[in-house]
């Protein structure tokens, strides 16, 4: 619960059914990875055409470079919840060789 509710705003905190049934809070987190990572993907394939001539060529490549890598932490991340998520429902998990 606790590695979830770090998972999703703050404000989520104050939804006590979302503390009481671990398995909602685990959709909940699902939907908002998913969602600031589709932003991350908007943000980086429309960033040269939005602030085309506002930011210095350095400063354009370090936003590419910051949405890429927050990109790869966000679907990580969803890949975790998942995996918590399944674990919540019952599912168990098991190894290949």
């Amino acid at each position: 619960m606790r590695w979830l509710l770090d998972q999703v705003p703050p404000e989520y905190r104050r939804y006590d059914v979302l503390r009481k049934y671990p398995v909602l809070l685990a959709r909940f987190a699902g939907d908002h990875v998913s969602a600031a990572l589709e932003a991350a993907r908007a943000g980086w394939r429309s960033l040269r055409v939005d602030l085309a001539g506002l930011l210095p060529a350095e400063a354009m490549d370090a936003a590419m470079d910051a949405y890429e890598r927050e990109g790869s932490r966000l679907s990580a991340l969803g890949r975790s919840v998942e995996v918590v998520s399944a674990a919540l429902q019952g599912k168990r998990w098991v190894p290949r060789l």
